[in-house]
């Protein structure tokens, strides 16, 4: 992650929920009352955003010490500790809500990816992410995805084009919107098209598109559908695949799937914050 933008948001999101003060900390304990605290996994999963503790508690207090003891990526099992910290009670205690949400929630996001990687079971195919994250989110969500093996679609509308079906229903065609962007776009912006039909796929095919994604199309069709493009335009598959259907998408053909499902509707892997003794297990 950008550790500037990982700061700045760090801020935003801890300015959100403290507010004026941590009320409850600070009123029963004192400023210099020093403690040590431990983040746990409470089930198994894939760790991801892990850097998080150590920038969100730096900005809280300079002086805590956080040692982290696993990578972003790894396995964690129930039980393991990830992470230790130590400093002010008050600071430890004011940020472990903050950073809790969002490595429980990038963990989440890391753990479902490896297994959908996994259901697959076809490294010919690339599982990726879509624009559907939680607003804010964004670059910690889209980092989960890469923790957990996956691949980033465009980051943004202003990274990549892709022309979709309203886009092609106002311009009248992908011949048409293909024309009106290049255009406007330099060499090194690709041009993605989302096609339903056999003769979308060939239409994309003769306006020379650099990506052809096939839209809520079984796997035969998309198996059928990826035959007729030739090789050096990338394809992708997205639409009406999930957990339950992804492994029929094994030899396909398909270059890439992209599942919005990774990032809107992920659970959070459980990870506590306990004030207690304990260690690296």
């Amino acid at each position: 992650m950008n550790r500037l933008k990982l700061s700045e948001q760090l801020k935003y999101f801890l300015l959100e929920d403290i507010g004026g003060q941590d009320i409850t900390s600070n009123s029963i304990f004192p400023a210099d009352k020093q403690g040590r605290g431990v983040f746990i996994a409470k089930e198994d999963g894939v760790v991801s955003g892990l850097d998080i503790i150590k920038a969100a508690y730096q900005q809280l207090d300079a002086s805590i010490n956080a040692k982290v003891y696993l990578k972003d990526g790894e396995e964690v099992h129930a039980g393991e500790t990830i992470a230790e910290v130590t400093g002010p009670v008050t600071k430890l205690l004011t940020g472990e809500r903050v950073i809790l949400n969002l490595i429980q929630r990038m963990s989440g996001i890391a753990t479902l990816t490896r297994s959908c990687i996994s259901t697959l079971d076809d490294p010919s195919i690339q599982i990726c992410d879509t624009r559907k994250t939680t607003p804010g989110l964004r670059m910690f969500e889209k980092y989960a995805v890469r923790s957990g093996g996956g691949k980033n679609h465009r980051y943004g509308l202003d990274d990549g084009v892709m022309i979709k079906d309203n886009h092609i229903s106002y311009c009248g065609s992908i011949t048409e919107a293909i024309r009106a962007v290049r255009q406007e776009i330099g060499h090194m912006v690709k041009i993605e098209v989302e096609t339903e039909t056999k003769e979308e796929v060939l239409e994309a095919i003769e306006a020379a598109a650099d990506v052809i994604m096939f839209d809520n199309r079984k796997p035969d069709e998309v198996k059928a559908f990826s035959m007729l493009v030739p090789n050096h335009i990338i394809t992708e598959a997205s639409g009406g695949i999930h957990p339950g259907n992804l492994a029929a998408y094994a030899g396909t053909g398909v270059n890439y799937i992209s599942l919005g499902f990774l990032t809107h509707s992920v659970k959070a892997l459980d990870i506590s914050f306990q004030v207690n003794e304990g260690g690296k297990k």
